[in-house]
This record gives C-alpha cells, sequence and structure tokens, in this order.
C-alpha cells in the first residue's frame, strides 16, 4: 500500500535536506512514533523505512526513543529467565 503526503516545496529547503532525505526523515519519524506507542514492533517499523531491524533500533537514540522500553519488573523478570 502507498501512503501520499503533500508538503510544502519548500519545506526540504527550510530543513536543509534534498526532497529525498526529508521523505526518508518523514517516513522514520512516522515509524519510530509508532513503535513508541507500542502500535508496531521493531521490525515492522524497520521494513516501514526500508532498513534492518537492528539499524532501527541503533536510530532510534537519534529521537529521544529507548530501544528497549521494559518496566522496572518485567527487565528483572527477563533477566532471572536468560
Amino acid at each position: 500500500m502507498q501512503l501520499i503526503v503533500n508538503y510544502p516545496e519548500q519545506l526540504p529547503d527550510a530543513l536543509q535536506q534534498s526532497p529525498s532525505q526529508f521523505e526518508h526523515e518523514a517516513k522514520m519519524a512516522m515509524a519510530v512514533k509508532l513503535y513508541e506507542m507500542k502500535r508496531i514492533s521493531s521490525g515492522m517499523a524497520a521494513a516501514l523505512v526500508g532498513m534492518e531491524r537492528v539499524d532501527f533500533l541503533l536510530d532510534l537514540h537519534r529521537y529521544g526513543v529507548a530501544a528497549i522500553d521494559l518496566a522496572e519488573d518485567e527487565l528483572l523478570a527477563d533477566m532471572s529467565n536468560a
């Protein structure tokens, strides 16, 4: 499927990006936010952007999003099961 987003022609220039850089950044921002909201998995988010899952997870810090977002009890349970 395809999503078409209209944006002002001058927006990439205002952000000092090429149109392709801006479009990639917009897709990444959408994928990161959906992942942060726990609406999609990291694998699905990575596929949305067209990158490997590990690379997506490594880029999350650029958006202020933690790659691992577990509550303390969940983290302790995971560690005891390891």
